[in-house]
């Protein structure tokens, strides 16, 4: 039932215009879904969606860049690469730091930073560890989170 609503979820976020969680919930409504607002607020936060405003100044849920080329599994070279290279994730304040296996790194944060991760400052690669600078606290949580969802997904191919 979660991965069938958290599915919905990322449909609803990318096909249509989701500006709170009460449109959301109303939308999931429309499909059959029916969720209480703290389902719904677990949901965001563990889908890492994110508030970005369009060319208006309205803001809407979207889902990050990361997060839709790792969830598009069936050709996916980001969602391969982490889940062949990387060993763990984790932050320090705003700071991510990603362990690969010897040697992968390079190629990891090549990858990484083709995909524009929302907020990132700037990135360092050594041999077998990436520094990633955040602009806050926060969205370093929210990448570890979206990274953590992506290497730990069951569907791996």
């Amino acid at each position: 039932m979660k991965s069938k609503r958290h599915e919905l979820i990322l449909q609803l976020v990318q096909t249509c215009f989701i500006d709170t969680q009460e449109s959301l919930r109303a939308e999931l409504e429309k499909n059959g879904m029916i969720v209480t607002q703290a389902t719904l607020s677990r949901d965001i936060k563990e889908l890492s969606l994110i508030k970005v405003s369009d060319e208006l100044g309205n803001n809407h849920y979207a889902v990050p860049r990361l997060s839709r080329e790792g969830l598009d599994r069936s050709n996916s070279e980001t969602f391969s690469l982490l889940h062949s290279a990387v060993v763990s994730v984790d932050y320090a304040m705003n700071t991510v730091v990603v362990k690969c296996h010897v040697g992968m790194a390079q190629a990891v944060c090549a990858k990484l930073d083709g995909t524009d991760i929302e907020n990132s400052v700037g990135t360092i690669a050594g041999d077998d560890t990436i520094f990633m600078l955040m602009r806050t606290q926060k969205d370093a949580e929210r990448l570890v989170r979206e990274l953590n969802t992506i290497l730990y997904s069951k569907d791996v191919k």
